[in-house]
């Protein structure tokens, strides 16, 4: 495994860390449905993925995601208000970002990395959010498996506003680029085989309580 930087004792116990986006392409299916399936009903946070994934088959994913554990998946939705122990999967063609207040936006901009929807706009939008003084950072960004390189600098996003970035181990990965491009170009506070993940993700959010 490549090792990450030591991070802080503090940085995994400071509370509360409940807005968790990953991004993935290539293997990112089955990456994804295994962090899925190892998280409880009971977490108290509110996962927003974007998955490279052809629109053929896209349409199909949340519910898949919903069969694999007991926490619902659906499409994110324009102005929906995102709710803890809920999965928001963006849907075909659409870029999803959170906007103020954490209301779910959808749009149709310009392709980044030759995609929409990506990640790296995921990602900005939480960290704009969710990082920083205000919030202190209910952020965790994940960048798993993947051809290309998003989800790179919408992680560096995220650590600039004092979110937490994790990085699959790209030994781990079906795929390592996207992994590999994070750790090349971001300094991410975790590298780690995919197995280890979902606990990373119980163990920082078992301390908040309320709505998103």
């Amino acid at each position: 495994m490549i090792p990450a930087r030591v991070i802080k004792p503090q940085r995994l116990t400071e509370p509360p860390r409940d807005i968790v986006v990953i991004g993935a392409s290539r293997g990112g299916v089955e990456a994804i449905i295994g962090i899925v399936a190892a998280l409880p009903l009971s977490l108290q946070s509110t996962l927003l993925i974007v998955l490279h994934i052809s629109p053929t088959h896209a349409g199909l994913f949340p519910a898949v995601l919903s069969r694999a554990g007991p926490l619902p998946a659906e499409h994110g939705r324009n102005g929906t208000r995102i709710e803890r122990g809920r999965i928001y999967v963006a849907p075909p063609d659409h870029h999803m970002t959170v906007g103020p207040i954490g209301f779910i936006r959808l749009d149709q901009g310009p392709k980044e990395h030759h995609t929409r929807p990506a990640a790296d706009p995921l990602f900005r939008s939480a960290a704009s959010v969710f990082g920083g003084e205000r919030y202190g950072s209910r952020v965790i960004g994940i960048v798993l498996t993947g051809g290309g390189s998003d989800g790179t600098q919408g992680l560096i996003a995220i650590e600039q506003a004092s979110g937490l970035a994790i990085v699959q181990d790209p030994g781990d990965a079906r795929d390592p680029s996207m992994p590999m491009s994070a750790l090349l170009h971001d300094n991410p506070d975790l590298c780690l085989p995919l197995s280890e993940i979902p606990g990373v993700i119980i163990r920082l959010s078992s301390v908040s309580r309320g709505s998103a």
